[in-house]
């Protein structure tokens, strides 16, 4: 099957994938970019989680300051080498992360960093709610962990909505790029100044 170049180009600038790997996705999914979009990104998760015990001790410190200089952002992004610390890709990543910090002002960077104690005081809070909404006992467990999802989404940086694209979660952008450079990714840590807020 012959593939055109115009919808490699397009798919690689919705992926970032490679330009061989988005070729070998539109054959495998013969054609069809809402497919071929899965297809890559399922490859990515694939790729991320072969990289993901590898060390990430390079990187960069990013600071964004919001146009009204009222909200800053200081994050540190991890990767395994000082030559993808310094691409252009690697530099917008992290460009694109602290901005999803400054608008979305999450808590913690993952699921694993919200404490037991604070999911339970969640859950309880949940439970609470349906009840008063009415929902059947025996439906309250279940509804309460639909909600939790919502939660994280909230609180939890990789969990949120790209803001620039809220088709695909922050995860899922920090995989891309770990497909396409072939190195681990981890945020290490960030801090959001909203001015006026208390210490």
């Amino acid at each position: 099957m012959e593939i055109k170049s115009e919808i490699v180009k397009e798919l690689r600038e919705r992926t970032g994938a490679g330009i061989m790997d988005c070729k070998k996705a539109l054959q495998e999914c013969s054609c069809d970019m809402e497919k071929a979009i899965k297809y890559l990104r399922e490859k990515g998760l694939a790729k991320a989680a072969k990289r993901a015990g590898k060390e990430a001790k390079e990187g960069i410190i990013e600071a964004y300051i919001h146009q009204n200089k009222k909200i800053g952002v200081l994050l540190e992004l991890n990767c395994e080498t000082d030559f993808v610390a310094r691409t252009d890709e690697f530099l917008n990543l992290a460009h694109d992360i602290a901005l999803q910090i400054a608008a979305s002002n999450p808590i913690y960077i993952s699921k694993e960093h919200v404490s037991e104690e604070v999911l339970n005081s969640e859950k309880e809070i949940l439970r609470n709610q349906a009840r008063q909404e009415g929902k059947p006992e025996n439906m309250i467990d279940k509804i309460v962990e639909g909600r939790i999802n919502k939660f994280y989404e909230e609180v939890c940086l990789l969990e949120q909505p790209f803001v620039k694209d809220p088709s695909i979660k922050i995860s899922d952008l920090i995989n891309q790029m770990i497909a396409k450079v072939g190195e681990n990714i981890v945020v290490r840590r960030f801090t959001r100044f909203s001015l006026g807020e208390s210490v």
